[in-house]
């Protein structure tokens, strides 16, 4: 009897010592740089990466959605609908993490194409006010023209700031991210690259 007692009570202590370390691990997560989550482990080069990449994107997701009606080749039509539908995830990923690292997240609907030359070039590949208004401009076979030679620059710009995390980023997450980038959208760009071919 006393044996089993003894077993139980020591059974109760070592929950209780796992339940503490838990709640200890728990709490040195939260905004806490040093911390094993994947969460919790970034650096700059992941704050700039996530900085940038939003307003990328929301240009490239712009961009797209300018294909309903204006687009000729169906074809054309269905990357756009691809490019919009893997970017906006990606968006709220990159915000989400941003709103965790305690970090600011850039404003919705910025002038996108002044960025690029507000940041001292670094957003490369961004399209700036004169050509999305080209872009918005045109139509049918030199809409598809123009859209696929912008949105390869535009690649280009996106995976170049992803190789950048690659090589200096923390988080884990945010790197697997960049790694994500850089396969789809050279994918893309060599899909494009088909499709401007007469």
């Amino acid at each position: 009897m006393e044996i089993s007692m003894r077993k139980t009570l020591a059974a109760i202590a070592l929950l209780a010592a796992a339940g503490l370390t838990l709640t200890a691990c728990g709490e040195d997560t939260d905004g806490d740089a040093t911390g094993t989550e994947s969460s919790a482990a970034f650096n700059d080069a992941d704050v700039t990466f996530a900085r940038q990449m939003i307003p990328h994107h929301e240009q490239a997701v712009e961009m797209a959605q300018m294909a309903q009606g204006r687009a000729k080749s169906e074809e054309v039509l269905s990357l756009a609908e691809d490019i919009e539908a893997a970017q906006g995830p990606e968006i709220d990923s990159l915000q989400g993490w941003l709103d965790t690292w305690g970090e600011d997240v850039p404003a919705s609907g910025m002038e996108h194409g002044d960025m690029g030359h507000d940041s001292g070039g670094t957003m490369s590949g961004m399209m700036d006010e004169e050509q999305m208004s080209d872009l918005m401009a045109a139509s049918g076979a030199d809409w598809d023209q123009m859209f696929l030679e912008m949105m390869i620059e535009h690649h280009e710009g996106a995976i170049e700031m992803a190789e950048s995390e690659v090589d200096q980023g923390e988080n884990p997450d945010a790197v697997a991210l960049a790694e994500k980038i850089i396969s789809d959208q050279q994918a893309e760009i060599t899909q494009m690259q088909q499709l401007m071919q007469p």
